[in-house]
């Protein structure tokens, strides 16, 4: 079984790939400034990745369908969903009152995450990325990949 790799949408872009462990490899946020070089961009970030198992993105329309159509010319596993799904599992309902407060608890975790999969920490962490981060992590779970949340990220 191959990575995963989770997207947070948009012309910057939040990515965050994991191993089939559950733990993160890596995360970044990109800047592609276009749909055209998004398109570009995901075509040579999925050639980087041959052995991709499944690509989880949060967020729709004509950006979201770039990345659709890039997993079905490779015939990886893709899955579209909505912030809700992610939120529901990952954050309580005490944390999500209001935008804000979402982004900073979703700040905090994703960093819990980056430092219990043993990876370097980044000093800034952009929302995307951390909101990419949770994604992976939600469908690492969701796929089955980690049973439970480990007991170091529990609250």
């Amino acid at each position: 079984m191959g990575p995963l790799l989770a997207i947070d949408l948009g012309i910057k872009t939040g990515l965050a790939l994991y191993r089939p462990e559950g733990k993160l490899c890596w995360y970044r946020s990109k800047n592609f400034g276009t749909a055209t070089a998004l398109r570009r961009g995901a075509n040579s970030l999925l050639n980087s990745l041959p052995d991709l198992a499944l690509l989880v993105v949060e967020g729709s329309g004509p950006l979201a369908v770039i990345w659709e159509r890039e997993a079905e010319r490779r015939n990886i596993l893709y899955k579209r969903i909505s912030a809700e799904q992610w939120r529901h599992t990952l954050l309580y309902p005490r944390e999500q009152h209001t935008g804000l407060q979402a982004k900073h608890h979703a700040d905090d975790l994703a960093r819990r995450i980056i430092k219990w999969s043993g990876i370097t920490r980044a000093s800034s962490l952009r929302h995307d990325t951390a909101e990419a981060i949770l994604i992976g992590f939600w469908a690492v779970l969701e796929a089955g990949w980690l049973k439970e949340l480990p007991h170091e990220l529990r609250r």
